[in-house]
């Protein structure tokens, strides 16, 4: 969602391999004697593959190895969990009434109050520092809601509330990029409280300063998942986390959520199978590529962890960090999809 994601050309249906690293045509008329040598050795994969779309930078690679993969638990015989989509919606439109969100504005505390202001009752929680950046100090707040569960572990669920710093001025209300996703957390927050678990403990963190300041780097970005992070290493947090899932962008009325090669890849099978749960997986994985978003800063520690972003908004990117980030290119029913398909994750990642 910030102009330096680099996406691949890479489909679902073109499995691992890259366009450029095809066996070129002429290997098909060596020698028989060169074929027979050669016939129990495959072609190697290219390390990587064409960059698409956004080419401002180039998206950091997570440093942790991926846990091995495993199958997906058996789809529970009870009802599929059920948002309430236009509810969340609804929350998209007040958020959005807000204006322009950015770290530090007055804009921002009020979506801080109004956060807070529906996790009345709950166990909430502030991670709250200040930041230097290059255009000066900044008050940063991520909110964590806690919902208890009997088995010992949690699944976390993240989404930043705060919209880009630099389109301050430009009319920039983030209906997508920031509002869906601190909406679809007060939606699972409804679908939360009120009872204990029988499975994990989940988390709900709306996470600030996600978006750069000027320009996205490993340093100007990721504010407020990076000190979460960091929090959580030395606080032994870290360790009890069994799973991960950032929200981002995921409102586009044409919903495609991207299969991002910097999260854990398990974990991305198993939301794909919570999505096929319902029939819902053809808006899921239609590209693939590697992704910076608030996971990165928990896939380098070893956290299992994926990110359910829609990263194409608009043809070729169109609307993305722009003014038309508006509410008309929304849906409720792609926040259905995306609310119903985690709730479901959720339900199968206690059965693991």
């Amino acid at each position: 969602m910030r102009p330096v994601r680099r996406r691949s050309t890479e489909t679902s249906g073109g499995g691992d391999f890259p366009p450029d690293a095809l066996c070129p045509l002429w290997f098909s008329f060596l020698l028989p004697v060169l074929i027979c040598v050669l016939a129990s050795t495959a072609c190697s994969k290219g390390s990587s593959s064409t960059p698409s779309g956004n080419t401002n930078g180039v998206a950091a690679k997570a440093s942790a190895p991926e846990p091995a993969a495993a199958s997906a638990p058996a789809v529970d015989p009870g009802p599929l969990p059920q948002i309430d989509s236009k509810r969340a919606f609804q929350y998209i439109k007040e958020i959005v009434g807000f204006g322009t969100r950015p770290m530090g504005s007055e804009n921002h505390r009020k979506l801080e109050n109004y956060i807070t202001s529906h996790l009345k009752g709950d166990q909430v929680e502030d991670d709250v520092f200040n930041v230097d950046t290059v255009e000066g100090k900044f008050p940063v707040r991520n909110i964590i809601a806690k919902y208890p569960g009997g088995k010992d572990g949690i699944i976390v669920i993240v989404g930043h509330y705060d919209t880009v710093y630099s389109l301050r001025n430009d009319g920039f209300v983030g209906a997508n990029d920031g509002g869906s996703s601190t909406a679809i957390l007060l939606e699972y927050a409804n679908q939360l409280r009120g009872k204990k678990r029988d499975g994990y403990s989940v988390w709900l963190v709306w996470t600030d300063g996600e978006e750069a300041v000027r320009q996205w780097t490993q340093t100007d970005s990721l504010y407020g998942s990076r000190h979460l992070a960091e929090k959580w290493e030395k606080d032994g947090t870290l360790k009890k986390i069994k799973a991960l899932l950032v929200m981002d962008m995921i409102a586009d009325a044409d919903l495609n959520i991207d299969r991002d090669s910097n999260s854990t890849a398990w974990l991305l099978d198993l939301v794909y199978e919570a999505a096929k749960s319902s029939g819902m997986q053809s808006h899921f994985y239609g590209a693939t590529g590697a992704i910076e978003d608030d996971h990165l800063p928990f896939v380098k520690r070893g956290v299992p962890s994926a990110d359910v972003i829609d990263l194409e908004y608009g043809y070729n990117n169109v609307f993305h960090h722009t003014p038309q980030d508006t509410l008309d290119k929304l849906s409720p029913r792609s926040l259905e999809i995306v609310g119903n398909t985690t709730l479901e994750a959720i339900r199968m990642l206690d059965r693991r």
